[in-house]
Formats: C-alpha cells, sequence, structure tokens
C-alpha cells in the first residue's frame, strides 16, 4: 500500500485544483480579468475563461483516481499549470503594485504571498509524480491506506502549510466607503440636487500635477468637475482606457477627463504636460481616501467638493459610467 509521503503530494494539489474550479464556478471570472493580470492575448478567448473552471476539476479528480502512465500524465498537466500560474503572478506583482488575480474566484491583491503559495504548489505537483507513477493505473492514490504515525503527521504538516497559503490574504488597508449610483449627474454634482446614492466629500490631498505643481485635489475639481481615471503605464487593461481618453475629452467638454497615476512625473512613463494635465500620487493619496481600487478605474469628482459617481473598476464599467454621464448631461441641455 502507498504511505501519506507518495499519496497526500497528488492529493493535495488534485483538491486544490477542484477547490479553485468550484470557487471559479461561484464566482466567473471574466477577459478583463485575464488581461488584468497579464495572461497573453494569444489564449485571451471567452470560451477559454467559460472552460477554465471546468478544466481544473476534471484535473483534480484525474489526480484522484488515475496512476501509471495516466496519472503520471494528469500530473505533468497540473505541474504545468502550476508553472503557468507562477510565471503570472510573479509577472503580474513586478509590472504593476496593484495587481489582482482571481486565483479561488474572487479578486484578491497579487502579493509576495501569492507567488510563495503558487512556487510551493509547484514543487508539491512535482513530488506528486512520484506517486501518481506508482499508484494503480485505474484508481490511483484513492486506493492507497495505511501509514505510520510519523508519516501520516508529516502528512499532515504539508497539508497545513499548505492550506495556510492558499487560504492567507494580504490586509487590505481601510477607506472611506463609496456608495456608487446608477448614473452620474455632473449638474447635480454642482448644485446640490439629491440622488439615488450616498456621496461623500472628494478628498482634500495633495496631487501632483505633470508640471511639478502640487494642488489639493477637492480645490482642482472645484474649479471644473474632474473625472479621474486611475491608471498604471505597466497595467495591460489600462491600455484601451489611456487609449480612450482623448475620445471622452472631447464627447465631455463640460468635464476635466484626468489620467491619476501612481509615479511622480519625474519617473514614470505617462505623464500629460498638456491640459488637463495628468495628476500623479506616488503616496497614494487619492486612491487610500476613496476606495481600495484596481487599476483601471475611474471616479467622478463634482464641482461642490463630492463624489458624484464610481468609483467604477475595468474598461466595461468605466465605459458605462462615461455613458451615464453623458446622457445625463444631454438631458441637461434639453431641459
Amino acid at each position: 500500500m502507498f504511505g501519506p509521503l507518495l499519496l497526500l503530494p497528488a492529493a493535495i494539489v488534485a483538491v486544490v485544483v477542484i477547490a479553485s474550479g468550484i470557487a471559479k464556478l461561484r464566482h466567473p471570472d471574466d477577459l478583463e480579468g485575464w488581461r488584468r493580470l497579464g495572461v497573453p492575448a494569444a489564449v485571451r478567448r471567452d470560451w477559454l475563461v467559460k472552460l477554465h473552471p471546468w478544466a481544473e476539476i476534471a484535473l483534480g479528480v484525474a489526480l484522484l483516481v488515475l496512476g501509471g502512465v495516466l496519472g503520471v500524465l494528469a500530473g505533468l498537466a497540473a505541474v504545468a499549470l502550476m508553472v503557468a500560474y507562477v510565471w503570472l503572478v510573479a509577472r503580474a506583482l513586478r509590472a504593476s503594485p496593484d495587481a489582482e488575480c482571481a486565483c479561488f474566484g474572487e479578486s484578491t491583491p497579487v502579493t509576495r504571498a501569492t507567488v510563495v503559495r503558487n512556487v510551493w504548489l509547484l514543487l508539491v505537483a512535482l513530488v506528486a509524480l512520484m506517486g501518481l507513477w506508482q499508484a494503480p493505473l485505474l484508481g490511483g492514490v484513492v486506493l492507497a491506506a495505511d501509514a505510520e504515525a510519523w508519516a501520516w503527521m508529516l502528512g499532515a504538516a504539508v497539508v497545513a502549510v499548505t492550506v495556510a497559503l492558499v487560504l492567507w490574504r494580504a490586509p487590505v488597508a481601510s477607506a472611506g466607503a463609496v456608495t456608487v449610483g446608477d448614473a452620474a449627474a455632473v449638474e447635480a454634482a454642482s448644485d446640490g440636487e439629491e440622488l439615488d446614492y450616498i456621496r461623500v466629500r472628494t478628498p482634500a490631498v495633495p496631487v501632483t500635477m505633470a508640471n511639478g505643481t502640487t494642488v489639493n485635489l477637492r480645490d482642482l475639481a472645484a474649479q471644473k468637475p474632474i473625472l479621474l481615471l486611475a491608471v498604471s503605464a505597466t497595467c495591460a487593461a489600462c491600455a484601451p482606457v489611456i487609449e480612450l481618453a482623448p475620445q471622452w475629452r472631447l464627447e465631455l467638454p463640460e468635464l476635466d477627463v484626468r489620467l491619476l497615476v501612481r509615479m511622480a512625473p519625474e519617473r514614470g512613463a505617462l505623464v500629460e504636460t498638456t491640459e488637463p494635465q495628468s495628476l500623479h500620487d506616488p503616496m497614494n493619496y487619492v486612491q487610500g481616501s476613496i476606495a481600495d481600487w484596481r487599476t483601471p478605474s475611474a471616479v467622478l469628482l463634482g464641482a461642490d467638493g463630492f463624489l458624484a459617481g464610481g468609483p467604477a473598476t475595468g474598461l466595461e464599467a468605466i465605459e458605462e459610467l462615461v455613458g451615464d454621464i453623458r446622457a445625463s448631461l444631454d438631458e441637461l441641455h434639453m431641459a
């Protein structure tokens, strides 16, 4: 019979990928999420996004019930999957400080712990190959049983470490909550008209303009409402938002459409020196005062010192927010 040193690695990987697949079915990912994570464009297909959780579940079942040559093939597929996961999260962490991953359904920040977790799972998957090769062709590790007490204890320790790494989440700093409404009304932001969502004050925090001037964000919005686009030069999902910014400026002349980036203007590659200039927030005052969004996101700052819409995260949500603003302005012009 097979002891836990051969049994548990394959069982651990199987349970993890099955749990991951079920979590993705409960909280489906989309192409936007894959784009944010940096999945290569060649494999960013809607049908692959939908197939992904089912493939993980099928792989987990195969790791449990197949052995011999078939088990090794399943194990190699698991190793390849873990290599891909390590590569994706490591690259995302290097590319953007606010990268996120829907590795287990809901999006969570990518941190060093995420990389460590995935490297650990890769090592466990590699060890699992030995047990899979020696397991029965049909029945796999499920047929394994009986082991010395010390070996079971060691196996339990491996399980505990794996569970801890999988379930650990980085603490998220608290921020002022914003309830997002169904439409953004720029005029209402100026005259105090009652809205269908709770409005909060625009944070009176310092931001740096592209020319190096430091301004108070609330005072700047008081001069003219601002559609703030939080983006990053290293964020793949931000590229279409950055490209659409000039078009939105033409469509919404009543607003200043400004890019908000984390890097200081003298250090960053994303700098707009012509009006409306980009805003730079290396200390992360703006996000820390409004909500913990991921890039790309958009928020509408009213001229009365209150938020008038957003945050909206992701290209589709931002386009919807822009459409709502345009519709609200058109209604005002027709009144």
